[in-house]
């Protein structure tokens, strides 16, 4: 089979990392191939002679997907399933929303799903569709995805961060920010160990664990910025949709398998924020 790189979803934030690492990779958006027409996939990687997908095309508007189920679900669970059924080797990439955050120690590969959102219930959904349509398949769950490009966590905080005296910032939702060039690089590693025998669900997030407050915190401090952080409850800031209160990832597995190191979000952060 070929080694030829599709990268869906390519002007994503870890899409664009990606075609930076595999300067010959095929990258197409939402505008050059539809992920949900089956014989437009089909027909586009027989054309391109791929052999290798990673898939960073998803719907991400968490609270959108309350109300925009129908949308979410085809571009999480049919577009995910149709690059499975070309018979390539793909690398699809979920989220820590498949769980509940209900528990206290960081979630495992193989703890229990429990998405409670309609964003989580579709990323499982996709992920369970790999898996059952593809032969060589690798599932990265990550969280907390920032980068200098499209929008994220790290991006808004600096803009209010500029614009504000203070803001009011979650303290009760718990996990670990991920630099989108640090899981690129991973994936990168990864391409060439894919086989039938590693088949399944990894995680990545970089290491350490933080609540978002001390996120946005740490933010404005290594920026300059003088805005002050006060921490609130989840429950003076309602969502439109539920998210888990602990969503921290194990990362034993990936690092185990694949041979990756990861570093601290703090020593990332830093890196991403020269960049600015």
């Amino acid at each position: 089979m070929s080694d030829k790189v599709l990268i869906t979803g390519s002007r994503g934030q870890l899409g664009t990392e990606l075609s930076k690492l595999l300067p010959d990779a095929v990258l197409t958006d939402v505008a050059e191939l539809d992920i949900t027409d089956l014989s437009a996939v089909q027909k586009f990687v027989k054309e391109k002679g791929v052999g290798v997908i990673i898939n960073c095309a998803a719907y991400t508007a968490v609270d959108k997907a309350e109300d925009d189920s129908l949308v979410a679900e085809r571009i999480n669970i049919l577009g995910p399933e149709n690059l499975a059924k070309t018979g390539c080797k793909i690398v699809h990439i979920s989220t820590d929303y498949v769980f509940d955050g209900k528990g206290y120690q960081p979630y495992t590969p193989t703890d229990e799903a429990n998405p409670i959102s309609i964003y989580g219930k579709t990323k499982r959904a996709g992920e369970l569709a790999v898996l059952a349509h593809a032969k060589e398949a690798i599932i990265i769950r990550s969280a907390w995805l920032y980068s200098p490009y499209g929008n994220n966590f790290v991006k808004t905080m600096r803009r209010l961060g500029s614009e504000k005296e203070s803001i009011n910032v979650v303290v009760d939702q718990i996990g670990t920010p991920t630099y989108a060039v640090d899981l690129a690089d991973a994936i990168v590693k990864i391409l060439p160990q894919i086989s039938q025998v590693n088949k399944g669900i990894y995680h990545y997030t970089n290491e350490g664990v933080c609540s978002w407050y001390d996120f946005a915190k740490e933010i404005m401090d290594a920026s300059g910025l003088k805005c002050q952080v006060n921490p609130i409850q989840s429950s003076a800031y309602p969502t439109r949709a539920k998210r888990p209160f602990y969503s921290v990832l194990d990362k034993t597995l990936i690092k185990d398998t694949f041979g990756i190191q990861i570093r601290h979000w703090r020593e990332a952060l830093q890196e991403c924020l020269k960049k600015f």
